[in-house]
């Protein structure tokens, strides 16, 4: 069982400890960025670029972070 909770976060160059911060940030900056394009959805105007400048973000952490780990 512990395995399961270790062999990700080892294989993303993690301890379990700092793969439960970086995916929580994630959840949290994907939430905030969902909830502005619901906000858009109403109020156009509102939060424009929002939802693409997180997707943005957070793909570039990601593909930064994997690539820095497999060179």
């Amino acid at each position: 069982m512990a395995v399961s909770f270790t062999s990700h976060p080892k294989d993303v160059g993690e301890t379990y400890t700092e793969h439960f911060g970086v995916a929580m940030s994630f959840s949290v900056a994907m939430i905030a960025g969902g909830l502005a394009c619901a906000v858009h959805a109403v109020l156009p105007f509102m939060f424009t670029t929002t939802g693409s400048q997180t997707i943005r973000r957070l793909h570039d952490r990601m593909v930064k972070n994997r690539a820095a780990i497999s060179h």
